[in-house]
């Protein structure tokens, strides 16, 4: 592992998401990217000019997780290698961090947090929209008692036409759209909630345009070859219900589309006693004693929060170099993958679904 004296020793998996988790890691300054790993060889050479230093080029995740001159891995391949990748990385003991969600399936993800935890080391969740300008301000307005309590929230993230087909992982069983952006809005809203213990989701899902080759990214029309593999959701929605350490109880609506005839929207909307408020755009609703409605537009001054895929990598260092305390485990994403995948079983069943927790939440 690496000496606080030393910069971490970073490895790059996948160069689609690892992209910018690479470059922000190498932009800091105790960060150094030593390797990149990729199953395409060309995929990494353009990357791989743009860092400073020497860059070893790897195709082999494992001969990559055995060299003893990475002290760090990011996993930023197809949802279903996050497991075996991070898994193979702490039993070389290095540090990992994993992009969302955690894993393809809950058993996966309970074996990774569970063999993480045991071997010491650092694990983190990259999660854009949590480390976000917009989200960590309302999360730390929450912490203040704006709000009030907080006890009902919507989260929805809906595309007209974007169902990825670049890498089949993304369409294939264990791939999807609640689990590529579902995801972002699903942990965003239960961390500005407070972490409150999921109990159970009521769930519908399916998939309606992707197996007939219709709502694809930039409205293209990939090969019959192609969409006939279609084995996942391009449309999840359901309910959560969750208890605060405090014993109150929360409901949280939340919806992902790949694809719908409807526009495009990103959006996480607040209920709370004294306040509430959305995402996007960055707005707060109260009311004063006087009955007067206030709506407030917010505009955060530059500066105020750094740049997500900075702050990630930042808060990454910081917990390998500093012993900081993890803002972001896998224990994490395991609770996220929980919840998502008691909706996608409940969709399947069509009975709501209990959520045990995972240990520690």
């Amino acid at each position: 592992m690496a000496s606080p004296k030393k910069p971490v020793r970073i490895a790059v998996v996948g160069m689609g998401i690892g992209r910018p988790n690479g470059a922000a890691l190498s932009r800091n300054p105790r960060g150094h990217v030593v390797a990149l790993c990729d199953l395409l060889e060309d995929r990494m050479k353009g990357f791989a000019a743009e860092l400073p230093g020497e860059v070893k080029l790897y195709t082999d995740y494992k001969a990559m997780c055995k060299a003893p001159d990475i002290d760090a891995v990011f996993v930023g391949t197809p949802n279903q290698w996050h497991v075996p990748i991070a898994l193979e990385a702490v039993r070389n003991g290095k540090h990992v961090m994993v992009t969302k969600p955690l894993a393809d399936s809950e058993a996966a993800a309970q074996q990774l947090v569970a063999e993480a935890e045991a071997a010491g080391v650092v694990n983190m969740m990259s999660l854009s929209t949590r480390f976000g300008d917009s989200c960590q301000y309302l999360g730390n307005l929450a912490r203040d008692n704006y709000f009030g309590e907080l006890y009902y929230a919507r989260a929805r993230s809906v595309r007209r036409n974007g169902i990825p087909a670049w890498n089949l992982g993304f369409i294939k069983k264990g791939g999807g759209a609640f689990r590529d952006m579902g995801v972002h809005v699903l942990d965003a809203a239960w961390w500005i909630l407070g972490l409150p213990k999921p109990v159970a989701v009521l769930g519908a899902a399916g998939a309606k345009f992707g197996p007939r080759g219709r709502g694809y990214w930039n409205r293209s029309r990939p090969p019959k070859e192609t969409y006939s593999q279609y084995e996942a959701d391009d449309y999840a929605g359901g309910f959560i219900t969750f208890v605060s350490e405090h014993g109150e109880r929360l409901g949280l609506q939340v919806e992902s589309f790949w694809a719908s005839h409807q526009p495009d929207e990103f959006q996480i909307e607040l209920f709370g006693t004294e306040a509430g408020a959305t995402l996007s755009p960055l707005r707060l609703y109260r009311t004063d004693d006087s009955g007067t409605n206030e709506d407030v537009n917010v505009n955060l001054p530059p500066g105020k929060y750094k740049e997500a895929w900075d702050a990630i990598a930042d808060h990454f260092i910081a917990c390998i170099l500093d012993g900081v305390t993890c803002k972001a485990p896998l224990l994490h994403g395991l609770i996220v993958q929980q919840m998502m995948e008691g909706l996608l079983k409940s969709a399947e069943t069509g009975r709501d679904v209990h959520i045990e927790t995972a240990e520690g939440s």
